[in-house]
């Protein structure tokens, strides 16, 4: 753990706590102990979780850096990442976890009670039914998403949840540049703008990275989201 605390620091200029790294090796001392059981990740050494969970994770605060988000949703959260890294890192912030498959939602439900995370909703949905739910439309100032779609999909995804003047936040691999391009068409009518892409290098991981933001400047059209299951199908 001290690996990932000197990483933390010198990547991310995250400086962790005492507190803060109890709570990560719980995390991970809990995640390895329900992969025994559940299969949540594929990834299932400490040292492999620790540089490809929690610090792709921080990877994120390079978005805001000293404006860190006071509400964050996390669609698609699987085991939690990246949203209770982050919610490790700022405790006050309101962070909500959309996850359709209901043993990782379990999963998360049971790390927020074992690290007595407040202010901390999972729901167990998909993401296309919360973005018409009117408690999480364009209620969050941040939405966040890791390996969960395409780019042109994933912003019928996320943008919805967003409200105007928030932003989109995706992690992407090397295909980032490429998936942005094609993206910009279901950007521009879901009511947001591609500000940026910025870079990320992680220790030991050859791949190009990058973190996708999408300024939201509209409000997002009623009839988005689609029904589940039809912006992967027919993406805009």
């Amino acid at each position: 753990m001290e690996t990932l605390v000197q990483q933390a620091r010198q990547l991310f200029n995250i400086h962790l706590t005492g507190r803060q790294v109890t709570a990560l090796l719980t995390y991970e001392r809990e995640l390895i102990a329900w992969n025994e059981k559940f299969n949540l990740t594929a990834i299932r050494q400490p040292e492999e979780i620790r540089l490809k969970h929690f610090l792709d994770s921080f990877s994120c605060v390079l978005a805001w850096r000293e404006r860190p988000p006071t509400s964050l949703v996390d669609v698609g959260t699987g085991a939690g990442f990246p949203g209770l890294p982050l919610k490790i890192l700022y405790p006050s912030m309101r962070l909500t976890l959309i996850e359709s498959i209901g043993k990782k939602a379990n999963f998360c439900r049971h790390l927020v009670d074992v690290l007595k995370l407040e202010n901390v909703e999972v729901i167990h949905a998909r993401a296309e039914e919360v973005g018409q739910d009117l408690r999480h439309r364009e209620m969050y100032e941040w939405a966040v998403a890791r390996a969960v779609a395409n780019l042109p999909v994933l912003v019928e995804y996320l943008l919805p949840l967003v409200r105007v003047g928030g932003v989109m936040l995706s992690q992407k691999g090397a295909s980032g540049p490429e998936e942005a391009h094609r993206a910009e068409r279901a950007i521009r009518i879901l009511g947001g703008n591609l500000r940026k892409l910025i870079p990320v290098t992680l220790p030991g991981i050859a791949e190009d990275r990058y973190l996708i933001l999408v300024d939201k400047i509209a409000a997002t059209p009623k009839m988005y989201p689609r029904r589940p299951g039809e912006p992967a199908k027919k993406p805009l």
